[in-house]
């Protein structure tokens, strides 16, 4: 088990699955080798020795203000998805996540950050041929622009097929709540707070958890891979908004720079949380050790 401590809370990192070599050069294609290799803290954690990036699948889970929150559900283990990467999955993770403490009947609320395929996956899962809640006595919550845009989104079959699956289900459950997000974030719960980051998609969110003076910002997909820190200007190939992405990465980086904010990579291999730093022009990443067994 791998936790941070901030604060009061307990922040777990929630293992799925690392994701295949071949992830990096498809979701980020700015970041060829030659750029990697021009960033030495990279490596040997972030990169592997040829510059290919390396790249993971988690959650977070932490209990604040009374609530047992889980922060983005992975790609979940069965389902039908076009990159082989993600289809049908056989993980351990509900056992990781239970290890850690949050057995499925005892989550709170389930924040999803955006309504991609591998971060909704375990919003349900199958039970008698059907797919159900995994989390039955959650609040799902996500923000009202992001289900709303992909409403009226012009589908594949392979994207409505993980509408199917994993966010209409939790709707017809009545656990789906959407949240109106301003400028400056909504707080959902004392020292919990969404903030907006568009671009990756239209109603993409950053979560910022507050304790004892102590701050922890989870990413997401704005910041997908620390390479982004040190050139803001590589996106991902499946950014809605490249110029908007590029934008909200700029501002989160710059307001997250110099702080004392452990920053929480949602895809970024360990050690996975860091802070961010100064440096040729641009940012590294810190890495920030877990807490001792």
């Amino acid at each position: 088990m791998t936790t941070w401590t901030v604060g009061d809370v307990a922040v777990h990192r929630i293992d799925e699955v690392p994701l295949p070599a071949a992830t990096g050069p498809w979701l980020l294609p700015d970041a060829t080798p030659d750029v990697v290799a021009g960033q030495d803290w990279l490596r040997p954690h972030f990169t592997d020795d040829e510059g290919l990036l390396r790249i993971d699948s988690h959650s977070f889970a932490f209990t604040t203000g009374g609530l047992r929150v889980l922060v983005d559900t992975g790609i979940g283990n069965g389902k039908q998805r076009a990159n082989p990467a993600w289809h049908d999955l056989d993980t351990d993770y509900l056992r990781a996540l239970t290890a850690a403490g949050f057995p499925p009947d005892s989550v709170d609320l389930v924040l999803l950050t955006h309504l991609h395929a591998d971060h909704v996956g375990w919003n349900t899962r199958e039970v008698n041929g059907e797919w159900v809640p995994t989390f039955p006595h959650a609040r799902y919550l996500t923000s009202r622009v992001e289900r709303e845009f992909w409403a009226g989104y012009a589908m594949d079959e392979a994207r409505e097929q993980m509408f199917r699956d994993s966010v209409i289900p939790v709707e017809e459950a009545g656990r789906l709540d959407l949240v109106d997000v301003p400028a400056e974030g909504v707080e959902v719960t004392p020292g919990l707070r969404l903030i907006p980051t568009p671009g990756h998609t239209p109603g993409h969110l950053a979560v910022e958890l507050t304790s004892r003076g102590r701050t922890a910002l989870i990413t997401g997909d704005c910041v997908h891979h620390p390479v982004q820190l040190a050139h803001p200007g590589i996106g991902a190939c499946v950014d809605i908004d490249p110029g908007q992405s590029e934008a909200s990465r700029r501002g989160l980086l710059d307001s997250l720079a110099g702080t004392d904010t452990l920053v929480l990579g949602t895809h970024f291999a360990p050690p996975t949380a860091g802070r961010v730093v100064a440096h040729e022009g641009a940012y590294r990443l810190a890495p920030a050790p877990a807490d001792s067994p």
